[in-house]
């Protein structure tokens, strides 16, 4: 895209910005200053700049730098770099100032399909790890009418999975605006991750759709509750995704396999240490992450009891885990995406998604060769619970 295009998208995401203190590693976050990386050469040996927001979405690649792996690989790896919202790291990753990052899957749709930036996607990131969580006084989605919820970003799953609730509901969803929504109604807004628990405590929300820990944080600190998972709305549905650049996948093919089996192998540690994950990652620990490892424990390994007795996991057969990892990209949550964003709105011009075909998307956003080469070198699909023939049937609510 052009620069000034990037500039309006720019504009058009970034709301207000966050996680404006220098990050946790001693290292200013990236995202005005320094002077962007060249961009590498054909020779397959460029290190691994992993660019990531400071959530627990960021786990695999942060995990993957924590113990070492890219380097089992043979890789060169630079510091991984936190940045203060999707904007950034997405300007980042297009500058190739980093070349292995994490983004919102819808995201990812759009990078590609609405501004032709040639991303592709190598790897789920994890699944669920996301949820609802509203004032104290909400008690289902019925007390949302008339009021203001908010959502990191209009081409995420947080959107859609809202949007879907809202329906079911019997409620109808507005974008932006200010004034009182009408009783039918509920207004939605873009708002940077962190501003969520102050905003709901002071009352200017009546709730909030986002990644972890703020779920966990809005929880420990007594300022709201959570309504429903969205794990327990779309049965282990992807949030975040592994973005390389196309370039980076064809001719730099070894170099992108290498980054893969590493994330795969991270992903494995966690589900097998759950409860290290927090001390590791967090703000007492390596650091990467700037919540406490109290919030994060919370997620990695929660209780799930209360919230069955509470009626917030109602698929009690699925007991969605919190959070949970697996690499592999199911081609029919790509295309099922690719469906319910036909149907979510969004601010902006969304004409993209009624020419792009499901089907057709699956191909071409995803490239499954090197993760599926990296589940074999972990033992094959079986590893994560995975069925052999790696094919699915999606499950949504409504």
């Amino acid at each position: 895209m052009s620069r000034r295009e990037f500039l309006r998208w720019l504009a058009m995401v970034t709301g207000s910005t966050w996680l404006a203190a220098c990050s946790p590693l001693g290292h200013e976050a990236p995202g005005g200053g320094g002077s962007p990386g060249s961009p590498p050469g054909s020779d397959g040996d460029q290190p691994v700049r992993v660019g990531y927001v400071p959530i627990t979405d960021a786990c695999p690649l942060l995990v993957a730098d924590a113990l070492g792996y890219y380097r089992d690989e043979g890789l060169t790896v630079e510091q991984p770099r936190p940045f203060r919202s999707w904007a950034q790291i997405a300007e980042a990753f297009q500058a190739r100032q980093v070349n292995v990052i994490h983004l919102l899957m819808p995201a990812a749709l759009w990078l590609r399909y609405a501004r032709g930036f040639p991303a592709r996607v190598v790897a789920w990131n994890h699944v669920n790890g996301s949820a609802l969580t509203v004032h104290r006084d909400v008690r289902e989605l019925a007390d949302l009418a008339g009021r203001v919820v908010a959502v990191p970003f209009w081409y995420s799953i947080h959107n859609v999975m809202l949007q879907l609730l809202l329906r079911r509901a019997g409620l109808r969803p507005v974008l932006g605006g200010t004034g009182r929504p009408r009783p039918d109604e509920v207004r939605l807004i873009v708002m940077s991750p962190p501003d969520m628990v102050p905003a709901l405590a002071a009352g200017q929300i009546a709730g909030f759709v986002v990644a972890e820990p703020f779920n966990a944080l809005a929880e420990l600190q007594g300022q709201g509750r959570i309504l429903r998972f969205t794990g327990d709305v779309w049965k282990e549905h992807a949030c975040c995704v592994v973005l390389l650049h196309e370039e980076d996948v064809q001719r730099r093919r070894a170099w992108a396999e290498a980054v893969v089996r590493a994330v795969v192998r991270a992903q494995l540690w966690l589900r097998q240490h759950r409860e290290e994950a927090a001390p590791l990652l967090s703000r007492e620990g390596r650091g990467y992450l700037p919540q406490p490892p109290e919030a994060l424990a919370r997620v990695f390994s929660p209780d799930p009891e209360p919230y069955l007795k509470a009626g917030v996991i109602e698929h009690r057969d699925w007991l969605p885990p919190r959070i949970d990892f697996q690499p592999y990209p199911f081609p029919s949550y790509t295309a099922e995406l690719v469906r319910r964003l036909a149907d979510t709105r969004v601010e902006g011009d969304a004409a993209f998604l009624r020419s792009l075909a499901p089907d057709f998307a699956a191909r071409d956003l995803v490239d499954e060769g090197p993760v599926r080469a990296a589940l074999k070198a972990v033992g094959g699909p079986q590893a994560f619970g995975l069925p052999r023939d790696l094919a699915r049937v999606e499950v949504v609510e409504a």
